[in-house]
């Protein structure tokens, strides 16, 4: 019989604690796109096609995570994804009840500085 401790559960939480940054998440995306493709048996050729984006912009996404905004809209479109793009910055997200507090006060406004700033 093995015996799990709390080390076991401590590692397995560590595995998959990353850092985050901006190339992490860009190749996380694109392999997750790649997977999704992969499960719906489309070569790239066809999402392309599917697309309009360019055979060489697929496959430089897909093995470098680097794609114009507007060509990874069209993909996820191709895919079924458009929701989840489209909803990407949906919920406001907080770290600090501070912040918090400053998003309930500028849910309607429009800008980011305050209405009698001069410019």
């Amino acid at each position: 019989m093995i015996q799990y401790t709390n080390s076991d559960n401590i590692l397995s939480i560590l595995d998959n604690f990353t850092l985050d940054n901006a190339d992490d998440i860009a190749q996380q995306v694109a392999e997750s796109f790649r997977k999704r493709r992969v499960e719906k048996n489309i070569t790239r050729q066809r999402i392309s096609e599917l697309s309009g984006v360019p055979l060489s912009t697929v496959a430089r996404f897909e093995q470098k995570g680097l794609i114009a905004f507007e060509s990874l809209i069209k993909l996820a479109m191709a895919l079924g994804y458009a929701p989840d793009v489209r909803s990407l910055f949906d919920t406001s997200k907080f770290d600090t009840m501070e912040e918090l507090d400053m998003i309930r006060r500028k849910s309607g406004d429009k800008r980011a500085y305050p209405k009698n700033m001069k410019k």
